[in-house]
């Protein structure tokens, strides 16, 4: 017995180094990444729960009347929709009653959804006629549903736009030509200027009288292009903002492009030419694949900050005209602290961190499945 035992000993011997090893490592790693994680939990974590909390409750930003609970009243509020359809008027004899332009007049809408208690708190969301009879969709909070498809409008606008652009700049850097260092420093300044800056500045460009895009273009159609309202119409006023933002946050995109690009190895590039491959094979089957998971990094990163959006259109429309530019951030906001109903703000920001969290989760399971 003896023998085996002074074998097992310095086996032992040696694992309780190891462990102490690794405990070390885990306590610094805790300890290094604890301001981190304290920060993390102070600005996210704590003011989320917050929110949850407060969305079930009336709390107003400045009020005398002291704070209760009431429920699920402010998600009712803003997720209730319903509908309701509409017979044209008509008169004594049968005859349906029209406008001077010939459309079918309908009893006001108003007055109807006074007369049913059913319909308490709704408005009007949106109106489809047919023939005879009309469609009304009602919600008790229509901008909000509004401001959520208007997020969608620029998002879906946005992020192709602003993820091409940074992928072809950052080729252009990565050719490596001459005043390459000047131009990376150009295409990234915007992204270290403050938004409220680049949205002034671009505020008196897209002036209709005196900006110099309607100059711009007034000069390069020789006059054939008009003065375009670009801010003050609701036609052009999300595309304007969403020129704008492209061009802000591309530079941040390019430099995460450049850097997958500089690690594709050139000796495929090279096997490639030899083979007789043009520029663009060799675009579309060696840079796209290389950058597949620099490409889902970007796509992911900028739709977070697309369904952001605030800062521009409070600083350049104030969500207007016509409510055209409100976003969801902004309806928050304007809910939460210029109207002081914080309870019914933090609703809504519950509500749309939830939406982008499956939208995140689902871009992710679709580039995943798609790998697989």
């Amino acid at each position: 017995m003896m023998p085996s035992q002074t074998l097992r000993q310095p086996a032992a011997t040696a694992a309780r180094p190891k462990d102490t090893l690794a405990r070390r490592q885990r306590f610094y790693g805790w300890l290094l990444g604890s301001p981190a994680f304290f920060g993390l939990a102070l600005f996210i974590l704590v003011p989320f729960v917050m929110a949850i909390v407060l969305s079930f409750t009336n709390q107003r930003l400045l009020s005398p009347n002291a704070t209760e609970m009431v429920g699920l009243r402010n998600y009712d509020r803003l997720l209730a929709v319903t509908w309701l359809t509409q017979d044209a008027r008509r008169d004594e004899a049968g005859a349906i009653l029209r406008a001077a332009d010939g459309a079918p007049e309908f009893e006001r809408l108003r007055t109807l959804l006074r007369a049913n208690p059913d319909y308490r708190d709704y408005s009007e969301l949106a109106t489809f006629t047919f023939n005879e009879s009309r469609l009304v969709l009602l919600a008790k909070d229509p901008l909000f549903i509004k401001s959520f498809g208007n997020t969608l409008k620029f998002a879906f606008m946005v992020i192709p736009l602003q993820c091409g652009a940074a992928l072809l700049l950052a080729l252009l850097v990565n050719l490596g030509l001459r005043g390459t260092n000047f131009f990376r420093t150009a295409y990234f300044a915007p992204v270290v200027t403050s938004m409220v800056v680049v949205s002034i500045v671009w505020t008196f460009l897209y002036h209709k009288d005196t900006g110099l895009i309607n100059e711009f273009l007034k000069t390069l159609s020789f006059g054939l292009i008009g003065d375009i309202d670009w801010l003050g119409s609701p036609a052009w006023s999300m595309p304007a903002i969403v020129v704008m933002s492209a061009w802000q946050g591309a530079g941040y995109q390019m430099l995460i492009f450049l850097a997958g690009l500089q690690n594709i190895p050139e000796d495929l590039y090279e096997a490639a030419s030899l083979d007789g491959a043009n520029g663009w094979q060799k675009f579309w089957y060696i840079t796209l694949p290389g950058l597949r998971n620099t490409t889902i990094f970007v796509v992911i990163s900028t739709t977070i900050a697309a369904f952001g959006l605030f800062t521009q259109v409070d600083v350049m429309t104030a969500g207007g005209p016509a409510d055209s530019t409100s976003t969801v951030m902004y309806h928050a906001v304007r809910k939460g602290f210029r109207e002081q109903d914080i309870g019914y703000g933090a609703t809504i920001s519950v509500i749309y961190f939830l939406v982008i969290l499956a939208i995140a989760l689902g871009q992710k399971y679709y580039f995943d499945k798609r790998e697989k």
